[in-house]
């Protein structure tokens, strides 16, 4: 079985990477460690930059993840300033934002760099489409969740459990990048 680690202190993201990533017959370890977050315009950047980082200093081959939510009355922000933004506005001040806002369509994105020792990152990326809800609402998950509401659902994510919720976000990242592997060790 192929191994990589990944570098989060997230544990809900370790449990979605070891589900989405075993059935392609990688294995995925972790390690929590302080990363630098470049400040640029798209989560692909952010996540390319860490990832090459850990893996240096690790000298290990590295899967790093970075996301962000998208909002296009906000004209894609927060964006990759999602974790600065739910830090100091938090939804409560992303809702206000958006009061009195007509358009409440956005994106979660999520970009996986795989960066292999000595090598430059692969990254891989997944759209999760959806809506901004007018309040927050359920008791599941953590930031975002209580107010995004993804396309096909009439609720925000914060209204399913692990499992469910989990399957409701775009895993075509994790799919590329499980393909990818496995065609590297064939």
């Amino acid at each position: 079985m192929q191994k990589i680690t990944l570098v989060t202190g997230n544990k809900a993201k370790l449990i979605n990477t070891k589900n989405k990533l075993e059935p392609f017959g990688i294995e995925v370890d972790n390690i929590k460690m302080e990363t630098i977050e470049i400040q640029a315009d798209t989560a692909e950047e952010v996540a390319a930059y860490s990832a090459k980082y850990a893996s240096d200093k690790l000298q290990k081959n590295i899967l790093k993840i970075d996301s962000g939510l998208y909002v296009d009355a906000l004209n894609g922000f927060p964006g990759p300033y999602t974790h600065y933004c739910e830090d100091t506005i938090g939804n409560k001040g992303l809702l206000k934002m958006l009061r009195g806002e007509k358009n409440r369509r956005a994106e979660f994105r999520e970009a996986l760099a795989y960066c292999e020792y000595g090598k430059d990152p692969v990254v891989f990326s997944s759209i999760t489409k959806g809506t901004i809800a007018l309040r927050e609402s359920g008791k599941y998950g953590w930031s975002w969740d209580f107010i995004f509401i993804p396309d096909g659902q009439k609720v925000t994510l914060g209204h399913f459990d692990d499992k469910p919720r989990f399957d409701l976000w775009d895993d075509s990242a994790y799919i590329e990048l499980g393909k990818y592997l496995q065609n590297k060790k064939d």
